[in-house]
């Protein structure tokens, strides 16, 4: 079913780039291997799609009309206005809402505490949970900080969370 619904999706969203630039994009290959926070990623010189499928499970509608979106954006763009391009730049951002008509958006905000790859927990000044991965948690021991994007201040650990509340 996930792997159909993004065929479907890639294939509804190609016609609709094919339709405005009045050009040929052959359909991509594309795999559901990512883990962790990441939710998808674009190869433009290889049409090559990854997606996240933990991901797409939790965040199902969500993801098919936003991060699909987005990935086939990266395909679409740099075929479409050459290779240097900005990756989120003003082109990208066209193909995303005037042709896709999908807001814009560089990072997805998809709860990633339940992918099970990331039980450290930790919190800033702001008092909003993070949540790191063992490497960043063994990095973070050792002496480098990370900073909360919201309020710039260095993360602190807080706890770890138990296998059962999680995955």
């Amino acid at each position: 079913m996930p792997y159909q619904a993004i065929a479907q999706r890639i294939n509804s969203l190609l016609k609709q780039a094919e339709t405005h630039y009045q050009c040929y994009f052959a359909f991509p290959e594309f795999f559901l291997d990512l883990r962790g926070s990441v939710a998808g990623q674009a190869n433009w010189q290889t049409n090559i799609l990854r997606f996240n499928p933990a991901l797409l499970q939790q965040h199902t509608e969500h993801f098919l009309k936003h991060t699909v979106a987005h990935e086939v954006a990266h395909l679409v763009a740099p075929n479409v206005y050459g290779h240097r391009i900005k990756p989120h730049g003003r082109e990208w951002r066209f193909v995303m809402e005037s042709v896709f008509g999908v807001t814009a958006s560089r990072c997805h905000r998809y709860d990633i505490s339940k992918t099970g790859h990331y039980p450290y927990v930790y919190s800033c000044a702001c008092e909003r949970p993070h949540f790191l991965s063992a490497i960043r948690h063994k990095r973070s021991l050792r002496g480098t900080d990370y900073l909360c994007q919201k309020c710039r201040a260095t993360l602190r650990f807080t706890h770890k969370l138990n296998a059962e509340n999680y995955g």
